[in-house]
């Protein structure tokens, strides 16, 4: 069950990136649009959410950088690996 809701989690968060650069991108060439650039921040927000509480869950998805200080013991190497599940 565990590694189902690992991977649940895994593909919300791969959607919401997948909408945030959408809108970027659509950003780069309308950046006055108001409305895209409220639903960029809410997809923004939203991805915050679920990084923490994917690593809360299951530890960090990266070795360095949003997650903050790690844990102790070192939690990188903690299984199993993306390709593992």
């Amino acid at each position: 069950m565990s590694c189902e809701k690992q991977l649940a989690m895994l593909k919300k968060l791969q959607e919401m990136e997948f909408v945030a650069v959408e809108l970027n991108l659509y950003l780069d060439t309308r950046p006055c649009d108001k409305d895209a650039l409220n639903d960029y921040n809410c997809a923004v927000e939203a991805i915050r959410k679920l990084v923490r509480e994917y690593e809360e869950e299951f530890g960090p998805l990266l070795n360095f950088g949003m997650g903050g200080f790690s844990k102790e013991p070192w939690q990188w190497a903690k299984g199993p690996w993306p390709w593992e599940l």
